[in-house]
């Protein structure tokens, strides 16, 4: 006999924590539109895309905090804890350093250079200080690129934490199915959640409304909104998730004595023809008694295909993206005795059988005790583990020189008043990252124990902890508050990448090389309309993103700092810099990069050879090619 619950664990308080999510996404909006007041009584690209440079430490701080801490921070990074256990504190500790080296290398040059050329974009800024169309040019189709590539990621984000939050909610289970019904008849959609689906739509579209309608001020004032809920969020979740596994020395002896779930394969039969279709939702829990000396056997249906046992069959299906039929179903197997003996199952109302168990390959911590407490820490794909010493080298570097080559941060870096403020700032964001992903390497180890088998979708991870453990404190209305810290980094993230590339086509791209002279009014409409299309295209690359957002945040990450980074700082800090080095630069830097991503299909092995090819090319075009103008030389490196 075979049997069941669904995925989300706990869910009687959701409507409560419905409530305290609508208060905070109130404020949001409101914020949104008192910066929309104030945007029609000033000029419009600098108040829409730049704030009119007048960012103080708090909103300063906490607007570089919540935009570099995105939905990567939130869902991704949980998902990678969660996976491969605390090794994963060493592949971000090199994050805790991002503000030093950011904002301690860049902040006041960039803001004096920023303010010299009346830059309110990073290709303005390349533009200006090499009086040359292409760099900018070449700067701003890169910005679109990957910060699209970016926006897919959070936008993933943003649907699951609502898929969540919303998944006993009778209006929403009735939009849903319809949903489901009208999937269901598109062989391309067959693979689509339903739910999914719906709350992506959702999300997308309320993050465009208000980035639309408030520009660069609602992102900064939602933005200390978003990074307090984040802090406060992660303070709260670790006292519930410390409270619910007793203490940290007795989860972490647990977990030592944990061995990775295996992903298999598997035939599910009925005994009988089913009467009427039957499906197994995602998530679904199958247990396998003992018998004959074999001891119990738990699995969690893995399957994102929606798996189907139809009218008058007695084996259940897939539908794949083909429209043909699979048999073997996707199953994730809990290897673990205590998480077996310990995981209860509802009886799915039918007696299924499992048959033909077949194990897929496993690379690293395959049976081992102890691998999610100990490096490198167990992986399905990496014979040395997931994080192996040179890893961890090699992350350590590339989070602070990505970070410094993010446009995001760079903007923000261009908006505050003055040099005491970026000081300040300095400490306040780098105690503020201590103070939230150490915890969250503790909160998402310890959630192995109380959630297990979230490895079939790892990145829901954060949002099930919420709604688990204020559920089984009795306060259910918390969970609100706690889903709204991811949600928070999500958005903060989105609505500052929108303003990246909609300022990237339309002031570096229509404005200044199609028509120089357009009125404020249609550079207005136009920037809604770019917004708006971006916010789509992202939509549209959500609706079938990889496994781990994760994943698709370090290739962006990656490959706008190897286009910008260099560039950007030979150009504030070496005044023999010139534009023939900076366009070879950025073509040298993004080959390397994609290149070495093709050959090894990994995105940081390639990024330190990207950067060194970036910077050597640099300097030797820069010597090979005519000095730059003496008057530009004079303009950003003297008084």
């Amino acid at each position: 006999m075979i049997e069941a619950v669904p995925l989300i664990v706990a869910k009687s308080g959701s409507n409560v924590a419905l409530v305290t999510f609508g208060i905070y996404m109130l404020a949001v909006f409101a914020l949104a539109g008192v910066s929309a007041t104030l945007l029609r009584k000033k000029e419009f690209l600098s108040e829409y895309f730049l704030g009119s440079r007048s960012l103080g430490m708090w909103a300063f701080a906490l607007t570089f905090a919540a935009t570099s801490a995105s939905g990567g921070s939130f869902m991704g990074f949980p998902a990678k804890i969660y996976t491969h256990g605390w090794i994963v504190g060493f592949w971000i500790a090199g994050y805790i350093v991002v503000p030093i080296v950011v904002m301690g290398f860049l902040g006041k040059r960039i803001n004096q250079v920023a303010r010299k050329a009346g830059a309110i974009t990073v290709p303005d800024i390349l533009h200006a200080r090499f009086s040359s169309p292409l760099v900018g040019a070449l700067a701003a189709v890169s910005i679109a690129v990957f910060m699209t590539c970016f926006l897919v990621a959070q936008f993933k984000a943003g649907a699951i934490i609502l898929q969540t939050l919303l998944d006993d909610v009778p209006a929403y289970i009735t939009a849903r199915n319809s949903v489901g019904g009208w999937l269901a008849g598109h062989p391309l959609a067959a693979n689509l959640q339903p739910g999914y689906v719906l709350c992506l739509v959702a999300f997308a579209g309320a993050v465009i409304l208000y980035t639309c309608y408030g520009g660069f001020r609602a992102v900064v004032w939602t933005d200390v909104l978003q990074g307090l809920v984040m802090g406060v969020g992660v303070v709260v979740l670790l006292g519930l998730t410390l409270w619910q596994v007793g203490s940290l020395t007795k989860a972490t002896n647990e977990i030592a004595r944990m061995t990775p779930p295996l992903p298999v394969t598997a035939r599910l039969e009925l005994r009988e023809p089913a009467t009427q279709e039957l499906v197994v939702p995602f998530g679904t829990w199958l247990q396998r008694k003992a018998m004959d000396g074999e001891p119990r056997r738990l699995f969690r249906v893995s399957s994102k295909a929606r798996v189907t046992f139809l009218q008058g069959q007695t084996h259940a299906h897939t539908l794949t993206n083909q429209g043909d039929e699979d048999d073997r179903i996707s199953l994730l197997e809990i290897t673990t005795k205590e998480q077996i003996d310990r995981q209860d199952v509802d009886d799915l109302g039918v007696e299924l059988q499992v048959h033909q168990v077949k194990t897929k390959d496993y690379k690293f911590g395959k049976g081992q005790e102890g691998v999610y407490v100990s490096g490198p820490g167990p992986s399905e794909t990496n014979e040395a583990g997931f994080h192996p010493l040179m890893a961890a080298v090699a992350f350590f570097f590339f989070w602070p020189m990505a970070g410094a080559g993010q446009p995001g941060t760079v903007v923000r870096q261009m908006a505050f008043s003055n040099t005491k403020i970026l000081q300040r700032s300095i400490i306040t964001v780098a105690i503020y990252y201590s103070l939230i992903y150490f915890p969250l390497v503790i909160i998402f180890c310890c959630a192995r124990i109380l959630l297990p088998g979230m490895e079939i979708a790892p990145d829901r991870i954060m949002p099930e902890m919420a709604e688990y453990v204020t559920a089984m404190a009795g306060w259910p209305w918390i969970a609100g508050l706690l889903l709204a810290a991811p949600f928070a980094a999500v958005m903060s993230t989105v609505d500052s990448f929108l303003l990246l590339i909609s300022s990237a086509v339309v002031r570096d791209g229509y404005q200044r090389y199609v028509n120089p002279q357009v009125s404020e009014k249609r550079i207005r409409h136009l920037t809604y309309a770019v917004t708006f299309i971006v916010g789509v295209v992202a939509l549209i690359g959500a609706f079938n993103p990889p496994k781990f957002l994760q994943f698709l945040i370090i290739f962006a990450s990656g490959g706008i700092a190897v286009v910008l980074l260099i560039p950007l700082s030979l150009a504030l800090y070496w005044p023999r810099f010139n534009s023939h080095g900076a366009v070879a630069s950025m073509i040298a830097g993004v080959g390397v990069y994609l290149g070495g991503y093709l050959l090894y299909q990994d995105t940081i092995k390639p990024f330190l050879p990207a950067l060194a090819a970036s910077l050597i090319v640099a300097y030797l075009v820069t010597n090979l090619t005519p000095k730059p103008p003496e008057h530009l030389v004079k303009r950003y490196f003297y008084r």
